[in-house]
């Protein structure tokens, strides 16, 4: 056991489509999952111009506007990588958490590899739908943001805003957390 304190961190990102480095990761939203007012959020120039036009037409997101208005990957990812060596301190792990885990990871993982030293949450991700079958025994169909929020009733819904979906991923965590895991 390292002995470091595990630092929870929702993270949702939009994205040009369905894999990275063939589509671009377009924008980053974080937060502290036990402290959400600790926020982070970017939005990234394109590395390409390939896209899906499903994945933008649910973001809302234009190549050509991020192309002008966007921070440029390595700017973008040096901040997210500052903001995450802050929120951890020294004695502190981030763990990265995702609704999807998967998905999000794998564009975070490829853009911290390819335009920073390395990936501050390490080879391995969280998800919060894994984590909700297992609190609830459920089938992985009822693990649908949907159907979670049913029976764990978040305030918060989901928007497709980077930011605003992580938080709402992070209320859903602290109430699996607290109502199915912490009982026990």
């Amino acid at each position: 056991m390292s002995g470091k304190r595990e630092v929870f961190v929702s993270v949702d990102v939009e994205t040009a489509g369905p894999i990275p480095g063939e589509f671009s990761l377009l924008s980053i939203g974080a937060c502290s999952i036990f402290e959400p007012e600790q926020t982070f959020a970017c939005e990234l120039k394109p590395i390409n111009g390939n896209f899906d036009p499903k994945a933008l037409e649910v973001s809302g997101f234009s190549l050509d506007e991020l192309g002008r208005t966007g921070l440029a990957p390595t700017e973008a990812i040096g901040a997210f990588a500052k903001w995450l060596s802050g929120i951890a301190g020294r004695n502190g792990t981030p763990v990265f958490v995702g609704f999807n885990a998967p998905f999000d990871w794998s564009f975070v993982n490829y853009y911290f590899h390819r335009f920073e030293a390395g990936n501050p949450f390490g080879f391995t991700a969280l998800d919060v739908k894994a984590l909700y079958m297992g609190a609830t025994g459920c089938s992985w169909a009822d693990t649908r943001s949907s159907k979670i929020a049913e029976r764990m009733k978040p305030a918060l819904t989901g928007t497709h805003d980077a930011l605003s979906d992580a938080l709402y991923q992070a209320e859903i965590f602290r109430l699996i957390w607290t109502k199915l895991i912490k009982t026990r």
